[in-house]
């Protein structure tokens, strides 16, 4: 939540001041960039909610994983190389950079919770270990 406060903050005012200074293309990307940012971090502050509800016995975790609870990125690779890009103020892409971190731990912890990790890659070694173990009861 700390993070999406600095964002709004940032966002309304020096945000707001710098995007005027921009070049047009740049001030599109701002522009962009800005809702993809407070998108992403509005979607993490409401699964955070959500996962808050199930604690709080106020909903159900069946009803938390159903699909319009979850947290789907349906852009999975950062944006990079648009025109305006690089005039884009560093305050803005720390910003974007620390919003995709955050989206992205919280986008796996609900993979984990609601796939069970079906996203992570097997892990070959301990997957044969296991085998082993059950083969030979260790």
């Amino acid at each position: 939540m700390a993070l999406v406060e600095e964002t709004a903050a940032y966002l309304d005012g020096p945000g707001r001041a710098a995007s005027k200074r921009l070049s047009r293309a740049a001030a599109l990307a701002y522009a962009g960039e800005s809702m993809r940012l407070t998108t992403r971090l509005m979607q993490v502050a409401s699964w955070l909610l959500v996962q808050r509800a199930v604690r709080d016995g106020e909903i159900q975790m069946v009803e938390a994983s159903s699909e319009k609870y979850r947290l789907i990125s349906r852009d999975t690779q950062p944006t990079t190389g648009f025109a305006g890009s690089d005039e884009l103020p560093e305050a803005l892409k720390s910003l974007i950079i620390r919003g995709g971190a955050i989206f992205e731990r919280v986008r796996r912890l609900d993979g984990t919770m609601y796939d069970g990790d079906r996203d992570e890659p097997a892990n070959a070694v301990s997957d044969q270990l296991a085998m082993l173990h059950q083969a030979f009861g260790r």
